[in-house]
């Protein structure tokens, strides 16, 4: 039997009451810990970089679905298909590569949300394609597989699936805003629209809506301009002046209107005359005699009316008819009584060329119209918007004084009065917001109503003196297009016109 020395038996009791290597204890346990802790952030990791997979999933699926809610009729269709067919991600973890199609995604529209982030916004679900506004994007929940979670569970001797299930949601809408056009509106028959061909030319009767009786088509209003970004030539002003100046001066400037909602004012206000109309006809009267000076106030570069002034060029306040020209006519329907405040298109062409061109005996005689015709642009034959922009550049080369249209008539088609005419044919043009009264009633002053389309409209003739109090005025104009309506972004020609998509949650 071999025996310990005294020497090994030294060293076995010391190493028994040596406390320096307890470190090692300490240390070993650490080490359990951080090896814990980076599985832990590894898996974290996974997690995260999944859920961000699907977060732009669903990002770029409600975009593209938003895209498409332009309130006509097939929106909803051609957003399912925009969401399915449009986008395409890769997809690190969790699946198969790849993140596409309906499988990966529920879409649900709504027509509103809930003023709380927090709250379900399922309240306003909507099946209907023209109220959808808004798409909620819900992902298709991904489980994942957290392998060092699972190791350590297991070393722990915890029992049960080891498993994160991700998903991602994504809320987008779609709104049309126009920016810089006229603060006007005026209620349109329902089903009419700018849009369609037949409506291309067709005179309008336009007449201030007042406050209490229900509006129909052809009554007119104006937009809010309370929250307007003012340009310098109308800066300063407010209530009626400040639409006067929004409308009297070329190239002004106000805030953008939503297409589905705009607040309204009604179109007799006090204050308001119809001279702000026509300071583009050469007539500074009453309130606008001011700015008879003021280069903001232009004059269109046509203004054959047949009017003319008393006494001097700006005696407008007691006007007289030319006795030799006349204006752009109504449509036929007016006088028969065909039509209401919405005409067919169908005017007196003949008439009017033979009244201001030729030698007055009722019949367009072979040549009275051939300086015209060629200058008639194709897209605005058989309008009288067309014959307005032909007679402007008939007058570019027709080397009358002072570069009349009007030749031994009364008036000369150009301004007298005012030394400051704009060069674009434009400011005849005003844009206005189109709205179904019969679907929305407005009896006045309203809020958040939904606009139809933005159209163009020519103004054919000034605007006469109003009556009653506040007083009511009567606009003719003539419908040159649609300037703008949902889903067709920066469309208009006057104004701004812009396709607003967007992430509200």
């Amino acid at each position: 039997m071999k025996r310990r020395g005294p020497f090994a038996n030294r060293r076995l009791a010391r190493f028994c009451h040596e406390e320096a290597g307890s470190i090692l204890v300490l240390w070993i346990a650490s080490l359990v810990a951080i090896l814990g802790m980076t599985a832990l952030v590894f898996d974290i990791g996974r997690v995260q970089i999944a859920h961000g997979d699907l977060q732009r999933f669903a990002d770029d699926v409600a975009l593209a679905a938003a895209a498409e809610l332009d309130g006509r009729s097939d929106s909803i269709t051609r957003a399912t298909n925009a969401a399915s067919k449009l986008i395409s991600n890769p997809q690190a973890y969790g699946g198969d590569g790849t993140l596409s199609g309906a499988t990966d995604y529920t879409l649900t529209f709504l027509d509103g949300l809930p003023a709380a982030d927090t709250t379900d916004p399922s309240g306003y679900t909507t099946t209907d394609p023209i109220d959808a506004t808004l798409v909620q994007v819900v992902t298709t929940p991904v489980t994942l597989d957290p392998m060092f979670l699972r190791a350590t569970r297991t070393l722990a001797g915890v029992t049960g699936p080891a498993q994160a299930t991700v998903f991602a949601e994504s809320i987008a809408g779609f709104s049309m805003e126009a920016c810089d056009i006229t603060p006007l509106m005026f209620c349109k028959p329902t089903g009419w629209s700018a849009t369609q061909a037949s409506s291309i030319g067709d005179g309008i009767l336009l007449r201030s809506g007042g406050q209490g009786a229900a509006w129909g088509p052809g009554d007119f209003g104006f937009l809010d301009v309370s929250s307007s970004a003012i340009g310098s030539s109308c800066f300063g002003l407010n209530g009626a002046k400040l639409i006067g100046c929004l409308i009297g001066a070329e190239d002004n400037v106000t805030g953008c209107y939503a297409q589905r909602g705009v607040t309204i004012e009604p179109g007799q206000k006090v204050g308001l005359e119809n001279a702000v109309f026509n300071t583009r006809f050469d007539q500074f009267r009453g309130v606008m005699s001011q700015f008879k000076s003021n280069a903001n106030y232009t004059v269109a570069p046509n203004i054959i009316s047949g009017l003319v002034p008393q006494g001097n060029a700006c005696g407008w306040n007691n006007v007289s008819a030319s006795t030799n020209s006349i204006g752009l006519p109504h449509d036929n329907c007016f006088a028969t009584g065909g039509c209401t405040r919405f005409g067919t298109g169908s005017w007196d062409y003949a008439n009017y060329v033979d009244s201001n061109y030729g030698n007055r005996n009722g019949i367009l005689e072979a040549g009275e119209d051939s300086h015209l015709v060629s200058h008639i642009p194709a897209a605005f034959a058989g309008t009288r918007y067309g014959v307005y922009l032909a007679e402007i550049a008939y007058a570019q080369t027709a080397g009358l004084p002072s570069g009349a249209i009007l030749s031994d008539r009364d008036e000369t088609g150009i301004a007298q009065c005012s030394s400051n005419v704009s060069t674009n044919p434009a400011r005849r043009v005003v844009i206005a917001a189109a709205i179904d009264c019969t679907k929305h009633p407005i009896n006045g002053a309203a809020t958040n109503v939904p606009v139809d389309e933005f159209v163009e409209l020519f103004m054919t003739e000034p605007v006469g003196t109003g009556v009653g109090s506040p007083p009511s005025f009567d606009l003719w104009v003539e419908v040159i297009g649609s300037a703008g309506v949902a889903g067709l972004g920066a469309a208009g020609t006057g104004g701004v016109f812009r396709d607003v998509i967007q992430l509200y949650r």
